[in-house]
């Protein structure tokens, strides 16, 4: 289980990096088109880690009973 949760750590990280690249590249090009990729870019930089965030947090409410759950922190 915690092989599992390192690589979707991994991929995570990887997948926040290429967007905050993603988000530099679209605010340099000067073309018509940018500004709506800037945007959506910016606004899923914002929101993944936080629905990210707020996925974890209703998780550990769910199954803070969980004998399982306790085990692995």
């Amino acid at each position: 289980m915690k092989k599992i949760k390192r690589f979707t750590a991994l991929i995570c990280a990887i997948l926040l990096f290429l967007m905050y690249v993603s988000t530099l590249v679209f605010a340099f090009i000067d073309k018509s088109r940018s500004l709506g990729l800037l945007k959506a870019s910016v606004a899923c930089t914002i929101l993944v880690p936080v629905m990210s965030y707020a996925y974890i947090l209703v998780y550990r409410l769910i199954h803070r009973n969980d004998d399982d759950f306790h085990s692995e922190y």
